[in-house]
């Protein structure tokens, strides 16, 4: 057989769905360069796309039982890769004008804070309200906001029913509201903005 056919993608991701870390390294190997240099002309920042190639392999490998045979891997591994960097964009993005926001709205009277100090202080307390949830409900939660899935999408990659997805996302964010209170009106933006 040529070499050609044994390092083709399709072959390549046979054998990685086979546990075979030899032809998940060379898929590495074959696509790491040109995602990072795909990452980096949307970010221009090297640690950001160096993260964005680590995380699509993660993701590659930890789902590569359930990706279709006939999948073009070229295809899975770009739009991850896309998808992840324009993420980090629209965070940046809602944060820079979150934080622009609150500073125009912050009363003259008042001491001045630290706005980012703040927020950063509030995201915390939510990324640690969402990690005390009940596995399933965080996990429900997760796909929903952090990875844009739709309720159907969340559906078929658990093997559940629609009904329970809403059911959990319902019983997650009821927890969420509870939790962070009255902590401030900034809270409040927050968890209108953001969550």
């Amino acid at each position: 057989m040529e070499e050609s056919i044994l390092n083709s993608d399709e072959r390549l991701m046979q054998e990685t769905k086979a546990d075979n870390m030899f032809a998940f390294d060379m898929l590495y190997k074959k696509y790491s360069k040109r995602l990072y240099k795909f990452a980096f002309s949307i970010l221009k920042s090297e640690e950001e796309s160096e993260n964005i190639v680590q995380d699509v392999f993660l993701h590659l490998w930890e789902n590569r039982h359930k990706i279709e045979k006939d999948s073009s891997i070229k295809y899975y591994v770009f739009t991850i890769a896309y998808n992840s960097s324009i993420s980090i964009i629209r965070k940046k993005a809602l944060e820079s004008q979150f934080i622009e926001y609150l500073k125009s709205i912050q009363d003259l009277n008042q001491e001045p804070v630290d706005v980012e100090i703040e927020y950063n202080e509030l995201t915390k307390k939510l990324d640690d309200i969402i990690n005390q949830l009940p596995d399933r409900q965080r996990e429900v939660y997760l796909l929903h906001k952090k990875e844009g899935l739709k309720y159907q999408e969340i559906a078929g990659r658990l093997n559940i029913s629609v009904n329970t997805i809403e059911n959990h996302m319902s019983r997650a964010l009821k927890t969420i509201r509870e939790k962070l209170g009255n902590y401030s009106i900034v809270a409040i933006l927050i968890w209108y903005l953001f969550v």
